[in-house]
């Protein structure tokens, strides 16, 4: 009997730390919002999931954000490659600085 009572108690902390921690709540609109659904969906667990912000980032998401960086690492290196040249036809338009003689 005194294990059930420990048991019991284990489970009313636990209960509480999730009530505490806002848990119980966002599961409990979660669970609603799928109870209002007119059409419940096939898969339930990826419901919960999309409601509860589980999921990672769409596949497609990912993928135009790796062709978005690989377009801008390819801008980066056009506009070095252009900031190199432009520094190199200033140096060529500059006049060559003159050693400074010292005067006596």
């Amino acid at each position: 009997m005194a294990t059930y009572r420990a048991a019991d108690s284990k489970r009313e902390e636990f209960r509480k730390y999730l009530e505490k921690a806002g848990v119980l709540d966002t599961l409990t609109k979660v669970l609603v919002v799928l109870y209002e659904e007119p059409e419940k969906p096939n898969n339930a667990l990826d419901f919960l999931k999309q409601h509860l912000n589980v999921t990672g980032p769409e596949a497609a998401d990912v993928e135009a954000l790796k062709l978005e960086v690989t377009e801008l690492r390819q801008k980066c290196e056009q506009l070095q490659e252009e900031n190199n040249e432009l520094k190199s036809k200033i140096q060529q338009l500059e006049p060559p600085a003159e050693p400074e003689v010292p005067e006596n």
